[in-house]
């Protein structure tokens, strides 16, 4: 009976404790409180499910908590009187509470405009180019640059960056050029030239310039780059600032440059070539014609479309954005040469910047366009004003030659969308990105010793003060990395720097390749040529089918880590001219797949199981419909996909049965396939032997 009475007596206290803790919870007062120490909602609610547990499971309360805790339960005590006690156990599991005004300080980013002193003791000209696309607005900003004493121009892409880098030294103005993973001085000795093109995360902020060019100013909104946009435009230090875009920014750039003190000159552009929305749509690729560009969302629309374009017996060009530069370049200029019988070019929004291409017809395969949002969040959305018109307007561009563009649609049911959707105003730009340097975190990471990389972050965020013209932009492809390596031992500047890496986490090869590069970077043991080339399996052939190409176009990126990481650490990854000459030679067998990418598609069908499209990962009833039309066309061998040089003889047999092909031209069509296919084997034993040649005499030297 004792026992018994001392079990009740125990269940009546737990249930009268939870009673006061729950009510403590409830109480705004208490949350407002505590919301002035740093406990938002979120971690006031984290602190408090911590504080219960602690209450009513530790078996010996302290003396003092377990006063209160017994007037509150005689009606002598306040529930309020909880609170100290309370913040004492919040300040054991969130550290930061005792430094709080300190951590808010470092995380001010209400004026980043001071943050650039050498740019705020100038007082500079900003002119800003507005028009559409193919309107010349960059061109007369580029102009001015090519005038200057000394100038910097900041693009968006590589390309872009290599555009005007050989444009300039083509114009006898002398040029380097500065990306994530390439320094290219004209100079033979290394010394700097007056003018410089670089990628816009790459930008000085302390070198002094005449003229500096910001191209692409509408990505100042971009959630993952925007942050890049806005530290050139506030910091470059330059007496000119010519900054590029729509008109959509103007009225943001205006009212930034006023916190400044600087006026923005405006020059309105229009476009120097005509388009026009069509109204008809495309319906069948039957209906496509010499000029045409057919954009999709997706890798796999690519895929689809580009075999079933040359399975009508047409060539095709095809780019997307995981392809390297050089056969992006290669496949625009096949499109673009009239020699060439490729007439037409299937692409994602890829084209939208960056290549100059002589197009006629745009075509949209889709309106729908994955999207990754605020949040971090994959979601489908329609496609924006802004989007639409960046890719209508590569039609027609004024240096091609078609002196005019048209656009429509693949599908008669988006066309009235797309005519309301390029109808539309473009919705004005009011917020431009920041984030945190490294020294911010550092300073972060002087209060707060044992946090991880990822949690500094999240606190940052989280304590950080914007004013209504900035966000923080999107980190999560940080933090995924600064997890990814958190349990290697590296010094806080070196896992900072590693986390600032642009790699594509979607590829499993890469993060792996990323997590053995910080492993061994942390043992100081130096990367090297020879350690490079086991971890990719160096030498390469070229793929056999699209789950090859995409490895390939995978290996590209680890080898672009390796050259990046090479200028941040040069003693750790010596050998970053051995690695770029790989990478060209990985660039050429990456286009020569991309040249058979419909051989590559059909080695792919066949390989995969049977009613299962490998491209689109649904399941589709019995076997892939033949189209007479294709038959009929006489396509050559890469359009067919069949294996070493014979026609799938179950599909031969149907087609003599089904009257679409006769037994002579069923031979006659075996014997042309079999002649191909082997002249293809030879170009690719060709390369195969060229690699292995090139790797017996780099091991010589």
């Amino acid at each position: 009976m004792a026992v018994l009475s001392v079990i009740t007596m125990w269940f009546l206290l737990t249930g009268e404790l939870l009673k006061i803790l729950n009510k403590f919870y409830k109480r705004n007062e208490m949350q407002k409180i505590a919301a002035d120490q740093g406990l938002d909602a979120r971690l006031f609610h984290q602190a408090f499910i911590s504080f219960r547990k602690y209450v009513l499971e530790i078996s010996t309360l302290s003396a003092d908590l377990h006063i209160i805790l017994n007037d509150i339960c005689c009606g002598a005590g306040h529930i309020d009187d909880l609170y100290p006690y309370f913040m004492r156990h919040a300040k054991q599991i969130f550290p930061m509470l005792d430094c709080m005004e300190d951590l808010r300080k470092i995380s001010d980013l209400r004026v980043p405009a001071n943050w650039y002193p050498e740019a705020r003791a100038i007082q500079r000209k900003v002119i800003f180019h507005a028009g559409p696309t193919n309107s010349g607005k960059t061109h007369h900003a580029i102009q001015r640059y090519l005038a200057a004493k000394s100038g910097v121009y900041c693009g968006p892409l590589k390309l872009l960056a290599h555009e005007i880098f050989e444009k300039s030294n083509t114009a006898g103005v002398p040029c380097d050029l500065v990306t994530g993973e390439e320094r290219t001085f004209v100079d033979a000795e290394g010394g700097q030239a007056e003018h410089v093109a670089c990628t816009i995360e790459m930008c000085s902020v302390t070198t002094p310039y005449e003229v500096a060019v910001i191209d692409e100013i509408q990505m100042i909104r971009d959630i993952s780059r925007g942050w890049a946009w806005t530290r050139a435009l506030l910091g470059l230090c330059a007496e000119e600032i010519h900054v590029c875009g729509e008109p959509a920014v103007i009225n943001f750039v205006t009212e930034l440059m006023y916190t400044t003190g600087e006026e923005v000159e405006v020059r309105n552009y229009k476009r120097l070539s005509p388009c026009s929305i069509l109204d008809r749509a495309v319906e069948s690729l039957d209906n496509l014609r010499p000029g045409d560009c057919v954009v999709c969302f997706s890798k796999n629309d690519i895929y689809s479309i580009s075999r079933q374009i040359e399975s009508r017996g047409l060539e095709c060009a095809v780019i997307y954005g995981s392809l390297p530069p050089g056969t992006k370049l290669s496949q625009a200029k096949k499109f673009n040469d009239p020699e060439d019988p490729c007439k037409i070019l299937v692409a994602t929004d890829a084209i939208g910047m960056g290549l100059n291409l002589s197009i006629k017809r745009i075509i949209f395969n889709s309106l729908v366009k994955p999207n990754i949002n605020v949040k971090g969040e994959k979601e489908l959305n329609t496609i924006s004003t802004s989007q639409a018109l960046q890719i209508a307007g590569r039609a027609g561009r004024f240096s091609s030659i078609f002196k005019e563009g048209e656009v429509t649609t693949m599908h008669r049911d988006d066309l009235p969308i797309l005519k309301e959707i390029l109808s539309r105003t473009v919705h004005a730009i009011e917020i431009a990105g920041l984030q945190p340097t490294a020294e911010q975190i550092e300073m972060f990471a002087y209060h707060l010793p044992d946090a991880t990389l990822s949690n500094l972050i999240d606190i940052f965020v989280s304590l950080s003060q914007v004013d209504g013209m900035y966000f923080v932009c999107n980190i999560d492809d940080f933090k995924f990395l600064a997890d990814m390596i958190q349990h290697i031992p590296l010094n806080l500047r070196s896992r900072y720097v590693f986390c600032t890496a642009p790699i594509n986490k979607k590829q499993p090869f890469v993060c792996t390749s990323f997590l053995k590069f910080a492993r061994q970077f942390s043992r100081d043991e130096p990367l090297t040529f020879d350690w490079v080339c086991r971890l990719v399996s160096w030498p390469l052939v070229p793929p056999k089918n699209i789950k090859d190409l995409v490895h390939l176009e995978a290996v590209h990126d680890v080898l672009d880590l390796y050259l990046w990481l090479s200028y941040r650490f040069m003693d750790m990854f010596p050998d970053a001219n051995h690695v770029r000459e790989i990478q060209q030679e990985l660039d050429s067998i990456i286009q020569l797949g991309v040249r058979n990418i419909t051989r590559l598609i059909r080695a792919t069908e066949t390989s995969a199981t049977p009613g299962i499209d490998p491209l689109s990962s649904q399941r589709r009833p019995g076997p892939s419909p033949v189209s007479p039309r294709r038959v009929r066309g006489a396509p050559k061998a890469q359009d067919s996909g069949v294996e070493a040089g014979q026609l799938d003889k179950s599909l031969g047999s149907r087609l003599v049965q089904e009257g679409l092909l006769t037994p002579d031209l069923l031979r006659q069509l075996q014997k042309e396939w079999s002649k191909e296919h082997r002249q293809e084997e030879v170009g690719v034993k060709l390369v195969v032997e060229t690699l292995n040649n090139k790797m017996k005499g780099r091991k010589k030297k």
